[in-house]
């Protein structure tokens, strides 16, 4: 399996200024006046020894998670990574793919908002099947793309688009892949979803609101990502923010999630649904005191902690 994040930011994407990127290229360029850089390949070498926000970028898109590795293209929440992942599609040209999953967590904008600049969704021959707990789905991606809000109605994208109720008490094998649900608390309820295909597993969890309850030994949200290989974990906010500003705005923090995956003898943890308000040197502060945070909770732990950003591929083999 390997897991494609196209869009990490949480409730709107996040603009990139022509003054953050003057800034960034300072800070390279300072950083490089030491340097002997008389080959491409010395560059290079420099510019992997910077920080990641200086190297990269974490990204703008909402929401948007390719699960590979089964039969067919499965994908997790349409915001507007989803816009970048279709061109990535088209672009494979007579291999393109003709059967998409998009399994929904919920119906907030971030997460479907990607869907009417989905390439293949206008395309003839394709397959789209739309899937999630909500019983509203139908008629919330029917809303979005109706005047005077959008030009053209999802009836007329041109792809066969097939709308899917999940009971979340149900299992389900969607293009090879073993999937299970969570109800997470959050407004409008969010649900996650558990990946499992010959022996390794995903779970991608988003917008969930973990509160005292987290607590317990017996806390069932633990069974639910027990040993996962991968955990995607909103942490939109740190742990201040969210109990003194932010609470029951239905997202974890950095702290939380840690937590909750050494527990559950999570092997990669993905902090995910960054806040757009943060810019990359924010986040990069934001990785470097959840990593002091794991070493001061568990000095021992062999649990791989970083921040999901768009472009990320990761392979579980």
């Amino acid at each position: 399996m390997k897991v494609k994040f196209w869009g990490c930011r949480g409730s709107i994407p996040a603009s990139y200024s022509a003054s953050q990127t003057r800034t960034k290229i300072k800070q390279v360029l300072q950083a490089a006046l030491d340097a002997d850089l008389k080959r491409s390949e010395d560059i290079d070498n420099f510019l992997d020894g910077l920080p990641f926000n200086l190297r990269g970028a974490y990204g703008s898109n909402t929401s948007c998670v390719e699960i590979i590795g089964g039969d067919e293209v499965i994908i997790c929440d349409a915001g507007s990574g989803l816009r970048d992942l279709g061109k990535a599609m088209v672009m494979m040209g007579p291999n393109m793919p003709k059967v998409y999953h998009i399994l929904i967590s919920h119906m907030h904008w971030d997460h479907i908002q990607g869907f009417p600049f989905f390439i293949p969704a206008y395309m003839q021959g394709v397959i789209i099947n739309i899937w999630g707990c909500h019983s509203n789905i139908r008629e919330t991606f029917i809303l979005q793309q109706q005047e005077p809000t959008f030009p053209v109605r999802l009836e007329d994208m041109g792809s066969q688009i097939n709308f899917h109720t999940m009971d979340v008490n149900e299992n389900y094998q969607i293009a090879g892949m073993d999937i299970s649900i969570w109800e997470q608390p959050h407004p409008g309820i969010s649900y996650g979803f558990r990946f499992d295909h010959d022996g390794q597993s995903v779970v991608y969890s988003t917008d969930a609101e973990h509160t005292d309850e987290l607590h317990k030994e017996d806390y069932p949200f633990l069974d639910f990502i027990r040993n996962a290989d991968v955990l995607v974990f909103d942490a939109q906010f740190n742990l201040a923010d969210h109990v003194y500003i932010k609470q029951n705005w239905g997202h974890s923090s950095n702290l939380v999630g840690i937590e909750l995956a050494v527990r559950a003898g999570v092997k990669k943890l993905f902090l995910f649904h960054s806040d757009h308000m943060f810019g990359d040197e924010d986040l990069e502060k934001f990785l470097n005191d959840s990593l002091r945070y794991l070493e001061i909770y568990d000095d021992k732990s062999q649990l791989e902690l970083n921040i999901a950003y768009d472009g990320l591929l990761v392979d579980l083999d």
